[in-house]
């Protein structure tokens, strides 16, 4: 008998119309290089420590135009590529032929909600970055995700950050639009639809017994920034200090993104 499908909510956010935007606004930026390097580290981190030198059967959900799933490739693991846009999927897929890794790699053109009707079994790591802030049944999506892991087994989680949001509002002077929740009648293109209380977070990932390993904020100073033009003339100084204060309070939970290492 086939599994039922769960249909996303039309309020759900996806990308198949600009990659080419995504391409040039996020991963092309400032923004993109320190999120890219900073999920590196801590991913680097966590092979090195937690795992054996085997290689491992990694799912990215989510995970566009496969940066981390080409950089996870060459390590030798074999990584599954699951996104809804399949223009972001054809990039990813010319980049493992250029790289010669397509044979490391798999490619599935769904959305998360579809994950349990693809009987895709389960991984030893699952990575879900910038991806939960775009739908709307946010807990049934965790409970989907912990359902492809291992015992014993990873959770890479990102997700933007709600408190930042206030906070980097409030800086800006933006207080009538704090004042209303952070709401607004039309939503900017690339601006999550759900960003997320990390309380809120924190209480559904006990509710399924994921177990915190490491907490990172991901743009803990960029997004803060009085003059934004130092993002591109003094980044590598930047970059240095994002990576060595964004795992220590008060700035891991001020980072626009928190990226969660979480264990079945």
């Amino acid at each position: 008998m086939a599994k039922k499908q769960h249909k996303p909510s039309p309020q759900d956010r996806h990308f198949c119309d600009i990659a080419g935007k995504f391409k040039n606004n996020i991963y092309g930026t400032t923004k993109g290089k320190i999120r890219e390097a900073v999920l590196k580290r801590d991913l680097d981190e966590l092979l090195s420590h937690h795992f054996t030198d085997k290689a491992l059967r990694i799912l990215d959900v989510g995970g566009g135009q496969g940066q981390l799933a080409l950089y996870l490739a060459k390590r030798g693991h074999h990584v599954t590529l699951l996104d809804v846009s399949e223009p972001m999927l054809d990039l990813a897929k010319e980049r493992a032929q250029s790289e010669n890794l397509i044979n490391k790699m798999s490619f599935i053109h769904a959305q998360l909600q579809d994950i349990p009707a693809l009987d895709l079994g389960q991984f030893d790591l699952v990575l879900c970055h910038a991806v939960l802030e775009w739908i709307v049944e946010q807990q049934h999506a965790l409970t989907i995700l912990k359902n492809c892991l291992k015992p014993n087994s990873v959770l890479s989680l990102m997700y933007f950050n709600k408190a930042a949001q206030r906070l980097a509002n409030m800086v800006y002077g933006n207080f009538d639009y704090v004042a209303s929740g952070l709401k607004v009648k039309q939503k900017v293109g690339l601006s999550p639809n759900q960003p997320l209380e990390s309380e809120q977070v924190e209480l559904w990932l006990a509710e399924l017994s994921l177990k915190t390993i490491s907490k990172t904020g991901v743009r803990c100073f960029h997004d803060y920034l009085r003059e934004l033009q130092k993002a591109e003339d003094q980044f590598e100084a930047l970059l240095a200090l994002e990576l060595q204060y964004n795992r220590a309070e008060p700035y891991a939970s001020i980072g626009r993104y928190t990226h969660l290492l979480l264990q079945s």
